[in-house]
């Protein structure tokens, strides 16, 4: 290359101008004329993501996550354990604990006495998978589940645990799951966000902090965004008063050519990356009340998820809604149910939580399905951890809670490309460590990914000067589970 023309004294305004537009006002233009095609790789464009394609075939285009905030106890639900009813009362021998470590909360007690389930199990489906009577719209679809029973993790306590699950990291910080495809894939729908949270309303027993949803180092046009039930389902986004569309318009033409000399000067990507929320927030306007409107659905419907679907903010309300935004190709629906967190009185805490999930889950995969959107789409039931085989506090006949327990619990997955009618894993006779194909949150985080066509060590972010991956150096692919 022959640089002896090069002005080395020629600031940064003078060498974008030299190249017409500029790479900021190029950018941006693509932007404001809704071009897909023409969109950069660098993540200011939120419809087409950093990598230039999916590594191989997905098997899904989207992923609805039903995150249970608290940790479901799996012995209460999937994974049958006769033993603690037979023992129910002694004391959890050593040989099964083998001085693993516990919570602040148990570690105190003079005993650990094995509790046996409340609830009766039996098999469902061809598959003949356990569940127990606290879901019985959820056995009706036992055959289109893939149930793991031997999901273990790190954290013992709820905050780095859920973190965890959502980021990769028990630090604070990092992308967020749906941060990550939101940047590797981008999105389908141009008026909708790729990443979208519901949370459902009254259920709160411990924090869900932004973060969980944030994009961590990414650009922030990746972050999820919040959708609630009310008048302004996402907060800031209607027009001031006296503050007509018109005029939004042309106030947002004007923004983004400063930003685009803003741009030239800086180099910095947010600046783009701010221009392309301020689009989206524009589009939004009209196609937000569009899909939080349900009154156009028929009472079968309604019917189908229960009648809690019609109380904006509820687990089913916002399962119908779940569905409607994957119709619309939003890449990535994260739903949170708090309210799993059962230390005690768990008989009646946890049927409380079952009736708040388990008519409107069956509804959602038999809505997915009959509308030819299942085999696209990837269902995910599941907490942070799981709970322990003891009582936590006193053992009466009639109650018990139990503790946090991250040695083995149980998730299900459903559609998108997953083995229907499995049961995978397995736990010892007491429930309390993984006996058979142990699966990591980083295992299940790699196998969801491929899903949808990523090979979780190619989609990296160099950050600080390292590459950083949601998968951090870790995971590997849980073939079995695969259709």
């Amino acid at each position: 290359m022959n640089c002896q023309h090069i002005d080395f004294a020629m600031n940064r305004r003078d060498f974008f101008g030299r190249f017409g537009l500029g790479l900021g006002g190029a950018a941006l233009s693509t932007l404001l004329r809704g071009e897909a095609s023409g969109a950069t790789a660098d993540g200011t464009n939120p419809f087409r993501g950093a990598l230039p394609g999916p590594h191989f075939a997905p098997k899904a285009k989207r992923i609805i996550y039903l995150f249970m905030s608290g940790g479901p106890s799996q012995l209460d639900l999937f994974d049958y354990k006769p033993v603690l009813n037979e023992r129910n009362g002694q004391d959890l021998p050593d040989s099964v604990r083998q001085g693993q470590r516990l919570t602040g909360m148990s570690s105190n007690q003079a005993t650990l006495p094995l509790a046996g389930s409340a609830f009766k199990f039996a098999q469902h489906g061809q598959s003949g998978t356990w569940m127990s009577d606290l879901l019985p719209w959820t056995s009706k679809v036992a055959d289109e589940l893939c149930v793991i029973r031997s999901l273990h993790t790190e954290a013992i306590n709820h905050d780095p645990a859920i973190t965890f699950f959502q980021t990769g990291s028990q630090l604070a910080g990092r992308p967020s799951f749906g941060s990550w495809l939101s940047y590797g894939l981008g999105s389908v729908n141009e008026n909708l966000p790729a990443f979208v949270v519901l949370i459902s309303k009254d259920r709160i027993d411990q924090p869900l902090y932004a973060r969980l949803w944030g994009n961590g180092f990414l650009p922030s046009i990746h972050q999820g965004v919040q959708f609630r039930n009310g008048k302004d389902p996402v907060l800031y986004l209607e027009n001031p008063g006296g503050v007509s569309s018109v005029a939004r318009r042309k106030m947002l033409d004007r923004l983004a050519e400063l930003h685009a000399l803003q741009f030239e000067d800086l180099g910095d990507p947010e600046i783009n990356a701010r221009v392309a929320q301020y689009e989206m927030a524009f589009r939004m306007q009209s196609s937000v009340p569009e899909v939080m409107d349900v009154a156009g659905e028929s009472d079968e419907v309604f019917e189908l998820y229960g009648a809690e679907a019609r109380k904006p903010g509820t687990f089913a309300a916002n399962c119908l809604l779940a569905r409607r935004l994957a119709e619309r190709d939003v890449r990535f629906i994260q739903l949170y149910h708090p309210g799993w967190d059962h230390h005690g009185n768990l008989p009646k805490g946890i049927r409380r939580q079952a009736q708040d999930v388990d008519q409107a889950s069956y509804a959602l995969i038999t809505d997915l399905k009959r509308r030819g959107l299942l085999d696209e789409t990837l269902v995910v039931w599941g907490g942070e951890f799981g709970r322990t085989n003891y009582s936590q506090g006193k053992l009466t006949p009639t109650d018990y809670g139990r503790d946090h327990h991250p040695r083995c619990f149980s998730i299900w997955m459903c559609g998108g490309g997953v083995k229907p009618g499995m049961t995978f894993g397995a736990t010892d006779d007491f429930g309390y460590n993984v006996a058979e194909n142990p699966v990591h949150v980083h295992d299940l985080q790699a196998t969801l990914l491929h899903l949808l066509g990523i090979d979780h060590e190619k989609m990296t972010y160099k950050f600080q000067g390292r590459n950083y991956r949601l998968t951090d150096v870790h995971g590997h692919l849980v073939k079995e589970c695969l259709a």
